[in-house]
Parts: C-alpha cells; sequence; structure tokens
C-alpha cells in the first residue's frame, strides 16, 4: 500500500497524545499520595518514560510484533532491524506504527506503580519494570494484537488496550500490592492525597491524551476513529457522574476527587470497546464502570488486607475486565469491518471468547508477576528500609524534596 500522509500525521499526533499520558499519570498519582513521596511517585512515571523506550526499541517491539509465533514473537527485528519506512495496511509507515505501541507499553509499566508508591526500593522498582514489560506486555501484546498470536486467531476482541494494558497491569498491581505489602502507619494514619488539585490536572491530560490512546488505534483518520473519539468522551462522563452519585449517596457529599477518578474509570473501560460499539452502548459501560470501580475501590480498603496504594486494580483491573467483558457484549459489526457482533446483537460466542481471554490474561499475568517479584525480592528486596519509608522516599532515596516551606 502507498503511503498515506494523513493517516500517518494522525497517529503520529495520536502518539504524542499517548506519550502525554505518562507524566499526567505521574500528576495523577503524585497528587494521591502523602507529600514528602510526591517526587518519588512522579520519578516512577517520568523514569519509565525513558525506560521502557528504549526496551521497546531494543528488543521489546520485536518480541511483541515479529514473526507469527502463537505465544511470542521472535528477535528479527531486534534493534528496530527491518522496521523503516515502508506503510502497513492503512498506510502508516511501520516506523510510526512501532511509536505509537512504544507509548502504550511506556504507560502499561507506568500504570502498576500506583499500587507500590510510597514504599518500593527504586533500584528493585527498575529491574521489575525491565523483566516485566519483556516477559508480561510483550506476550500479552503478541497474544491479543499480533497476527499469529493466539487470542488475535481466536477472535477476542480488543481495539486499544483493554486487556493488554488494563488487566495487565491492574491484576499485576494487585499481586505487587499483597507480594509487598501495607505501607507502616498505614493503619494509624488514614493516609489522604496531599494535593487534589494536581490529581485533577493529571486526570484531564490522561483524558486528553487518551483519544490518541482509542482513536488513534483505528490508524486511520476516519470514520472509525471519530467514533472512537466520541464513545471515549460518553464512557468517561457517564463513569464520572456514577462515580461522584455513589459518592454522594455513601458520604452525605458529592466528591470533587471521585469526579478525576471515576472518569478515568470510564475511559478504562471503554478502551477495549471503542471501535466496536455504538455512541448510546458508551454511556452504559461508562456508567456501570463508575460503579463497579467504586464499589470495588471500597471493598478493597474495607477489606484492610491489602494496600493496593491508588487503587490501580480497583480502577485498572476491574475497569479494564468490565471493558473487556462489554465488548462482548455490546460490540456492533456494522461499526467495524473486521469486528463481531456481540451478545446483545444476537452473537454469545463473542462474549464467551472475551471471557476466555480475560481469564487467560489473568492467569498468565498473575502467575509471572508473581515469579518476578519474589526473584526480584531475593536480589534487591522489593521494599525500601522502614526508617527511610518513615522520612520519605523524596529525601531518603533521592536526595530531593516537592515543597520548601
Amino acid at each position: 500500500m502507498e503511503l498515506d500522509t494523513g493517516n500517518t500525521a494522525w497517529v503520529l499526533i495520536s502518539s504524542a497524545l499517548v506519550m502525554l499520558m505518562t507524566p499526567g499519570l505521574g500528576l495523577f498519582y503524585g497528587g494521591l499520595v502523602r507529600k514528602k513521596n510526591v517526587l518519588s511517585t512522579l520519578m516512577h512515571s517520568y523514569f519509565i518514560l525513558c525506560l521502557i523506550a528504549i526496551v521497546w526499541a531494543v528488543w521489546g517491539y520485536s518480541l511483541a510484533f515479529s514473526g507469527s509465533g502463537r505465544f511470542i514473537g521472535n528477535l528479527k527485528s531486534i534493534g528496530l532491524r527491518g522496521v523503516g519506512e515502508q506503510p502497513g495496511a492503512t498506510g502508516v509507515p511501520v516506523m510510526v506504527f512501532m511509536f505509537f505501541q512504544m507509548m502504550f507499553a511506556i504507560i502499561t509499566v507506568a500504570l502498576i506503580s500506583g499500587a507500590f508508591a510510597e514504599r518500593k526500593n527504586f533500584k528493585a522498582f527498575v529491574v521489575f519494570a525491565i523483566l516485566w514489560s519483556t516477559l508480561v506486555y510483550s506476550v500479552v501484546c503478541h497474544w491479543v494484537w499480533a497476527p499469529g498470536g493466539w487470542l488475535f486467531d481466536y477472535g477476542a476482541m480488543d481495539f486499544a488496550g483493554g486487556t493488554v494494558v488494563h488487566i495487565a497491569s491492574g491484576v499485576t498491581a494487585l499481586i505487587s500490592a499483597i507480594v509487598i505489602g501495607r505501607r507502616v502507619g498505614v493503619e494509624k494514619e488514614g493516609i489522604t492525597p496531599h494535593d487534589i488539585p494536581m490529581t485533577l490536572i493529571g486526570a484531564g491530560l490522561l483524558w486528553f491524551g487518551w483519544y490518541g490512546f482509542n482513536a488513534g488505534s483505528a490508524l486511520a483518520a476516519d470514520g472509525l476513529a471519530a467514533n472512537a473519539f466520541v464513545v471515549t468522551t460518553l464512557s468517561a462522563a457517564a463513569a464520572g457522574l456514577a462515580w461522584v452519585a455513589m459518592a454522594w449517596w455513601r458520604t452525605g457529599k458529592p466528591s470533587v476527587l471521585g469526579t478525576g477518578v471515576g472518569a478515568v474509570a470510564g475511559l478504562v473501560a471503554i478502551t477495549p470497546a471503542a471501535g466496536f460499539v455504538s455512541p448510546m452502548s458508551s454511556i452504559v459501560i461508562g456508567a456501570v464502570a463508575g460503579v463497579v470501580c467504586f464499589f470495588a475501590a471500597e471493598l478493597i480498603t474495607a477489606g484492610g488486607q491489602v494496600d493496593d496504594a491508588l487503587d490501580v486494580f480497583a480502577v485498572h483491573g476491574v475497569g479494564g475486565i468490565w471493558g473487556a467483558l462489554a465488548t462482548g457484549i455490546f460490540a456492533d459489526a456494522s461499526l467495524n469491518g473486521v469486528g463481531s457482533d456481540g451478545l446483545l446483537y444476537g452473537n454469545p460466542e463473542q462474549l464467551l471468547k472475551q471471557i476466555v481471554a480475560v481469564v487467560a490474561v489473568i492467569v498468565y499475568v498473575s502467575v509471572v508477576s508473581l515469579v518476578l517479584l519474589k526473584i526480584v525480592d531475593a536480589l534487591f528486596g522489593l521494599r525500601a528500609p522502614e526508617d527511610a519509608e518513615v522520612v520519605g522516599l523524596d529525601l531518603s532515596l533521592h536526595g530531593e524534596t516537592a515543597y520548601q516551606m
């Protein structure tokens, strides 16, 4: 196919939008922690932006998209060998597609960091990020998005990363929180966000960047991208309203923070479905996401055993699972020539395929993440020393403070 300059320009812009999501995530997470840990939390996102860009270019992309193996790619494209300017199916150069996918690989690893905020040893974080990106992200990416990958060939649908990004990161976050343990003083202090405006700015950047995430996954400036734009907005809006409604009902007050967190839950849920569902379906998907993610966060907090510091599993894990299943319910084949109808359009088999994909990803990610965490813990120690945690990781690990007061 000949180079399509319009599609290429759109995917380049989308890549830049998705890149902005990682600093946005840093702000979103940074506002939710205590002020003594804000820099260490920001560092997770900014450092991952640098680290995983290199990992993806050197070997991650090759493992994810080279070859036609059922379970993993090969090293044919190691160091981006042979990845050049030749256009793919939509007239977008392969190099541009590689760059777009790089941004996905980056933010997926960054998402996990919210679960162990305020207590993880930075050296262990770096090693785990490299291993996880290689052995979990690239593998699941190949399963779902690479021709020849077993879930791709099976017919599981994931338009922009419900399983690849959100279930993978959310489940890993839960496993990480369990393995690393609770923060020192979390029972006594009742840890609360130190800067809600910072979190809301981060949420706004995430929402803005999500248009590249979802609409960019059309890999063309066309009607499918336009539909993804609309459903992304409506799902986020419905989820934000639903989360606030739940908070208002439970506490008697409409939560400002809940508006931003709820919108992110809706963005997560619509991600796998963005190229397959109608605008009205997206409102339902978002509203349900706002409710189920709200109660998931409440349930985990009330349980008191798992300290998922920034509700990564409740928002991304649960939201991603619901979004993947919702794709199998609400998908409308008339919207996308490569999609299939879902349950509501007479095809219950698609919902079954989505269930298989969800279960397979959860099992693989859980097992491999647990093994990697145990190995890294044995070699480096996952957790920062207790005295460093009490002082705050900003000063004890990085030698800097966010605020001079």
